[in-house]
């Protein structure tokens, strides 16, 4: 009866050679260590897979699942959510970090208030690990009109509750699958709880598909005209809200 609630971490990975073990070490120095890791490979070509096979041999909590042809970070985050075991789910890219009393301080928050949906405040290292000085505050919480105009919530801070929320998948597009998840749970109702502590560490990868601000705002407004179907005007007018939001969260 006081069996603490498994947490699966969902991290998908794709030549993340030179990053990956920082990602596995963080979970593992997690204070709270009734954990699985779950890393979906999508197909990398470097020693990622190697490296993920190393440490599944040494933790009986980390799960690899290779796939065989390469389809995208959506594609491998909904194969590692498929084979996900836990009540809680959390998502980690395989370039960042969380800081080690990430999950025990999400999770009491959850619990405590039987919260579905989370997300945390986090701090940006260089690619080279250097930290930055623009930690990332989030407010409270926020609703689905609110997510519309603000990109605030970091996928590498997100925790929900299945048991709430249902099965999660995400769309299968290249980018913005997050805010597109995020969307049509809140859709449902749901509000989305800020802890407002840098809990996490996101890297800032040069060429990375993250790092394209024309590409990314491409693909917000096809989130809002082709998957949430807004109106043009509606769609306009939160585009100018995440555009300024988008500038002042990098000031």
């Amino acid at each position: 009866m006081n069996r603490k609630p498994l947490v699966s971490v969902i991290t998908p990975s794709y030549n993340a050679e030179n990053y990956i073990k920082d990602t596995i070490e963080s979970v593992r120095n997690q204070t709270y260590q009734d954990w699985e890791l779950v890393i979906a490979d999508d197909c990398s070509t470097d020693r990622t897979r190697q490296i993920i096979e190393e440490y599944t041999k040494k933790d009986d909590r980390i799960r690899g699942v290779f796939l065989k042809e390469n389809g995208g970070a959506a594609v491998a985050r909904n194969s590692a959510l498929e084979a996900a075991k836990g009540r809680y789910v959390a998502f980690l890219d395989s370039d960042d970090q969380w800081r080690p009393e990430k999950m025990e301080r999400q999770l009491e928050f959850m619990k405590k208030n039987n919260y579905a949906f989370t997300f945390t405040g986090y701090d940006s290292i260089t690619q080279s690990g250097k930290l930055l000085v623009n930690k990332i505050d989030v407010p409270e919480v926020l609703t689905y009109d609110d997510v519309l105009k603000n990109t605030i919530i970091g996928c590498l801070t997100v925790m929900l509750d299945r048991d709430q929320v249902g099965d999660v998948k995400m769309p299968n597009i290249r980018t913005r699958q997050d805010l597109a998840t995020w969307l049509s749970i809140l859709k449902r109702g749901f509000k989305a709880y800020g802890l407002n502590e840098s809990l996490a560490i996101y890297r800032i990868v040069e060429n990375s598909i993250s790092r394209n601000k024309w590409k990314a705002a491409q693909k917000t407004w096809f989130v809002y005209r082709e998957i949430e179907h807004l109106h043009l005007l509606k769609a306009s007018w939160c585009f100018i809200h995440y555009a300024k939001n988008a500038v002042k969260k990098r000031l």
